[in-house]
């Protein structure tokens, strides 16, 4: 897990959030790098309305040169700049900084005069022609008074102290995004683990151990989400498989027991021949005895066949038109020496002479068949067995009746399972304990219900439905 799925959402986690903080970063040092000029521009105009006022006097000879030239080198020393003041035709003639002295006298303005007298403040960054080879940030503002155009002011601001500025306010930016990362991916990492490696490594766990067998292992998530919704699909399936391998065992259980009997007494009755412990006189009694054995034992193994091919689906069905009531009169003709010998009473109440319904003739031949031999072994000598057919919308309703012993509540539960037998003492020669789940099978198939009730005083009724014609 943690060379799979952690690497892979970690990395793809990292590579989004590492993305997204570096374009953010990018961004925000491209937008404040544009605001502090920004800024800057409007600082500086801003207190250009000081020295204009005071180039206005100086002018019109209102206050003197060196009041004016202490004024201008206060308020560069203020703004970190250097400033110059042209005439109406860019002749220079006060400057801030001593160093730029040997200007004065000098026309520094040609090219942007004309936008400046039309009162544009004009901005560039980079060498200053030939007088400043050091990159500096330059604005030049317009004096104008009376409407008149008065004058320039050139300030000049040394871009390596703005960079300076600047970088310190890059590095708080990408330090605070490289730290982002860094805390965003402990967090992923820890969150991926909480969320989906952990439950995903609990559920593999658990899934090894029941390949292993122990299917009584289950997952324990209490979570809403997809994860919580897949262990309790895990879950489920687990409960299945070991419903399985329960059934499994007990259906084990059951045919080793089933086969085991008939096996031991042929061998037994075999034995006794060869060996000469049964006398010649009882050999043919104790031979009808084994026959009557392996007759059970291939009842047992062709209704352990019927069962297995029709639940893998590989019965096939030859769907027709047939006549059930036909189909209950030979089965009630087939039964007549069991039905003399317990001195039955077999009532055959039918709706119609000929009552046409959908299915396959041999299968529901055999579903009547388990169904009356069940009746018949179940009732008490003397009883009575009840067979109606009965049409009922588009189904065909068919009842068997006996009022031998009830089934109990819980035989009710489970006599649709194999080799249920609700009295184990009377029935374990006479049945295999697969009849009545074949004929559920066989009913299924055909898209069909079928159901068990008790009847009052006693007697139980199975009653089947097909569909009509």
């Amino acid at each position: 897990m943690k060379k799979g799925l952690v690497s892979k959402l970690a990395a793809t986690f990292i590579v989004i959030i590492s993305v997204s903080f570096i374009m953010t970063a990018a961004f925000l040092s491209y937008w404040f790098e544009g605001y502090y000029f920004e800024q800057r521009k409007t600082q500086l105009m801003s207190d250009s309305q000081l020295i204009a006022t005071a180039a206005v006097q100086y002018i019109d000879e209102k206050i003197t040169a060196d009041k004016f030239n202490d004024a201008l080198v206060y308020v560069g020393k203020y703004l970190s700049a250097n400033i110059w003041l042209t005439d109406n035709y860019g002749i220079v003639y006060a400057v801030s900084d001593n160093e730029h002295k040997n200007i004065l006298g000098k026309q520094v303005l040609t090219n942007d005069l004309e936008q400046l007298r039309e009162n544009h403040v004009v901005e560039s960054r980079g060498k200053y022609g030939k007088l400043i080879t050091a990159p500096v940030h330059t604005i030049e503002i317009p004096i104008f008074h009376n409407e008149m155009f008065k004058g320039v002011i050139i300030m000049h601001s040394s871009l390596s102290e703005i960079s300076g500025a600047l970088k310190r306010v890059y590095e708080i930016i990408w330090i605070s995004a490289i730290f982002a990362i860094m805390v965003s991916c402990i967090v992923i990492y820890y969150i991926s683990r909480k969320i989906i490696i952990n439950p995903l490594a609990q559920i593999n766990y658990v899934a090894d151990k029941i390949s292993k067998g122990e299917v009584d292992r289950r997952v324990k998530i209490n979570s809403k989400d997809e994860i919580g919704v897949l262990a309790k699909s895990f879950n489920s399936m687990a409960d299945s498989l070991e419903k399985v391998e329960k059934n499994r065992r007990e259906f084990i259980s059951n045919v080793s027991h089933e086969i085991r009997s008939p096996i031991t007494s042929i061998k037994g009755f075999i034995g006794g021949i060869l060996d000469g412990v049964i006398p010649k006189e009882k050999e043919n009694y104790y031979l009808s005895m084994t026959y009557e054995e392996i007759q059970r034992l291939t009842r047992l193994v062709n209704d352990l066949l019927d069962l297995s091919s029709i639940e893998a689906g590989q019965f096939k069905l030859r769907i027709e038109e047939i006549d059930i009531n036909e189909i209950i009169r030979l089965c009630v003709i087939k039964f007549e020496t069991k039905i003399k010998e317990k001195k039955l009473t077999v009532d055959v109440l039918m709706q119609d002479d000929k009552l046409l319904v959908v299915g396959d003739r041999d299968r529901i031949t055999q579903v009547v068949t388990n169904l009356t031999d069940n009746a018949i072994k179940y009732v008490n000598e003397g009883g009575n067995v009840k067979i109606s057919t009965k049409a009922k919308g588009e189904k065909v309703i068919v009842s068997i009746f006996n009022d031998g012993p009830g089934i109990s509540e819980e035989g009710l539960k489970h006599i649709w399972d194999r080799f249920y037998k609700e009295d184990k003492s009377r029935t374990s020669k006479v049945s295999t304990g697969l009849g009545l789940p074949i004929v559920r099978c066989i009913l299924t198939q055909l898209g069909e219900d079928i159901w068990a009730e008790n009847q009052q005083p006693q007697g139980v009724t199975f009653t089947f439905t097909l569909k009509r014609i």
